[in-house]
């Protein structure tokens, strides 16, 4: 159940369409379904605004497919599926058996199982990186902020070592409500970024590089030493957490009127 289901649940009680009973039952089910290998959270959309995702890896495909299924028929449409890949969707798939649509990304290993949800925030996310090789956590982010309803504009391959590529894309930079930095190597971009824009920079430290850059760890070090203002850093190759956040300070400026009021009044 997400927010926008407690909404009509609570206005068809209003109305009488739902008797408080059948409305009590609804919610007495909805923190969570417990189906033997995984305790799903039901609640997650209405406490934190999107349902729970499914991390794919260290997962099977038939633990995977049963996740989907009780989320799907408790409503959930749109189910996001981190780390998933090729092979595994693939047996997904087939375990579905085409009673749940599946999208698949390739390149940032996610999909998505039902509907894919409308842009709904006004904002946009800009997502930038240092390589092309950067480019599959990237994809991570930037299919997570769109799955959370965002419009997301991609900048690849704008790394430091040619500077003249980034720059002439100020205009992008400047117009951006949250920027998701991924590099590897040295990680300097991020740093480069949080000097030219007005908005937070999430910074993705990847695992891009040459022996000394240690798996990324060079990068996160980097990144968590920057001199650029509203710099914050997710962990080594963190798309998804990257995107997430993104998608978090997107829509802080966009929560319903009453939202704003309760906050005045406090």
């Amino acid at each position: 159940m997400d927010r926008d289901a407690l909404e009509k649940l609570l206005k068809s009680v209003a109305d009488g369409t739902v008797s408080p009973a059948e409305a009590e039952h609804l919610l007495r089910k909805a923190p969570y379904e417990d189906i033997g290998y995984a305790k799903i959270d039901l609640h997650r959309g209405i406490r934190e605004g999107a349902a729970e995702v499914i991390y794919g890896a260290g997962k099977t495909a038939e633990q995977i497919a049963g996740i989907i299924k009780a989320m799907y028929g408790e409503g959930e449409k749109s189910i996001l599926i981190t780390r998933l890949d090729a092979d595994k969707k693939a047996k997904t798939e087939e375990i579905l058996g085409g009673s749940v649509p599946l999208h698949y990304y390739t390149d940032a290993r996610i999909a998505i199982a039902g509907s894919i949800p409308e842009k709904t925030s006004k904002g946009t996310i800009l997502v930038a990186t240092g390589g092309t090789s950067d480019q599959p956590v990237a994809e991570e982010a930037a299919i997570t902020a769109e799955f959370l309803g965002n419009h997301v504009m991609r900048l690849y391959d704008v790394g430091v070592s040619g500077l003249h590529r980034l720059l002439s894309h100020i205009d992008d930079i400047l117009d951006a409500r949250v920027i998701v930095v991924a590099a590897g190597m040295e990680g300097a971009l991020a740093s480069v970024v949080g000097g030219l824009a007005d908005c937070p920079v999430i910074a993705v430290p990847t695992s891009v590089g040459y022996g000394a850059s240690l798996g990324g760890l060079s990068a996160l070090l980097s990144m968590l030493n920057s001199c650029a203002s509203g710099v914050s850093v997710v962990n080594i190759d963190n798309g998804f957490g990257a995107g997430y956040q993104a998608a978090m300070i997107n829509r802080i400026g966009e929560r319903r009127p009453e939202d704003k009021d309760k906050g005045e009044k406090q």
